[in-house]
């Protein structure tokens, strides 16, 4: 879905594919045809943006054969699909039973990481609308907290100016331009906006031109960041917003009450991980996982509590709880409502519809279809409100 900008400019709405499962090219062009083309006709389009993600599996087999992946661009234009964004954070295996920490394997400490981003960005350039001014890529946020030890950031930081280089000579070769973001996290090196600035940078820092910061809404909220503090902080500092993506998380307004921790105890499961965070006078306290915080005695309950899970953005939850969908049109307004656009890629990203309570879960295709559609409308609803015009 593209909307114009007061500006002139164009931005871009998709919705993430990494909530279906897919490890091979037989699993992609599955996405397409069982779950994206209906979405598209859901909504009465004739085009749909989609954050494609593609699985390391997948990427080999495109990058090892130029046939598979012009066909897989005629199959996105056969079935009125485009790609300007990548979801690049999962590496392999996010639809496995658990997931956890795996998902933050390999890191930017690891050659498999630049590597697997430098093919992605070469798919990419493949894969662009012949009118797209640019392709953008989210990836982890450096690495999980405890694995830049001992020169890791060091090694981090190298592999981010040579993924920027490649982006160069890529640029040079193919006269596309592909941009990455660093997608903030709670319990990862870079958790944070802030945390993105000191990262991005500094004498040792990748060019702005390639790097940038993916923004997630359901992140930023589980962190309890203020979205102007966060987009004007970013802004200030000159890193820009590559991509946004637009997510709710889990919020719990009194998290001392029996009732509340039994409604939340809902949301607890074994495949993804959902860092918990609360505010206190000292600062952002959490765990890493919603177990940990409703065993007790870890995380203070006196204040609201927050859960990276991201909950879908059109149906409002059962009280005792709420989502987080205020911080993502507060900060959806910042980012797109003045008077230019801070980025251009925005993408819808539920990925954890078959991790909710079983009576929130789609039963088949085609009530997740319409799921994914009804977020859709509230997002192109929140840009028209912003006005933006929703083109053909």
């Amino acid at each position: 879905m593209r909307f114009r900008h007061p500006d002139g400019s164009t931005v871009h709405l998709a919705y993430c594919t990494n909530v279906h499962p897919a490890e091979d090219l037989a699993g992609v062009r599955r996405q397409l045809r069982e779950h994206a083309e209906p979405v598209r006709r859901r909504l009465g389009r004739d085009r749909l943006g989609i954050g494609l993600w593609l699985a390391r599996d997948a990427a080999r087999a495109l990058i090892a054969d130029p046939a598979e992946l012009r066909a897989l661009r005629a199959d996105l234009d056969r079935r009125g699909l485009e790609v300007v964004t990548l979801n690049g954070f999962p590496y392999r295996g996010f639809g496995d039973q658990r997931v956890k920490h795996r998902v933050y394997r390999p890191d930017w400490t690891e050659p498999e990481r630049l590597e697997h981003t430098t093919d992605l960005a070469r798919l990419l350039t493949g894969l662009l609308p012949d009118d797209a001014a640019e392709g953008t890529i989210s990836t982890l946020p450096l690495a999980w907290r405890t694995r830049l030890g001992g020169g890791g950031t060091e090694t981090a930081g190298a592999a981010l100016r040579a993924l920027a280089r490649r982006l160069d000579a890529l640029q040079e070769l193919t006269g596309r331009s592909v941009r990455v973001g660093l997608e903030p996290e709670p319990g990862c090196a870079v958790a944070t906006t802030a945390d993105a600035v000191t990262a991005l940078t500094g004498p040792a820092a990748p060019p702005a031109e390639r790097i940038g910061v993916c923004v997630d809404t359901c992140h930023l909220a589980t962190e309890f960041e203020d979205p102007r503090t966060a987009v004007d902080g970013l802004t200030t500092a000159g890193v820009p917003v590559v991509k946004a993506q637009l997510s709710a998380a889990l919020h719990a307004p009194t998290p001392g009450e029996p009732r509340v921790r039994e409604a939340l105890a809902a949301f607890a499961e074994p495949r993804f991980l959902h860092q918990t965070r609360t505010r206190t006078a000292t600062g952002v306290l959490g765990t890493d996982d919603l177990d940990e915080a409703l065993a007790g005695g870890v995380l203070p309950d006196a204040e609201p509590w927050r859960v990276h899970l991201h909950v879908p953005l059109h149906a409002p939850l059962s009280p005792p709880l709420s989502s987080t969908l205020p911080v993502l049109r507060e900060t959806l307004g910042h980012l797109v409502g003045g008077q230019q656009p801070l980025t251009h890629h925005l993408e819808v990203e539920t990925y954890t519809w078959q991790a909710l309570p079983t009576e929130l879960r789609p039963r088949n295709r085609g009530q997740l279809a319409d799921g994914i559609a009804a977020e859709l409308s509230l997002a192109r609803e929140l840009l028209t409100d912003l006005g933006l015009k929703e083109l053909p």
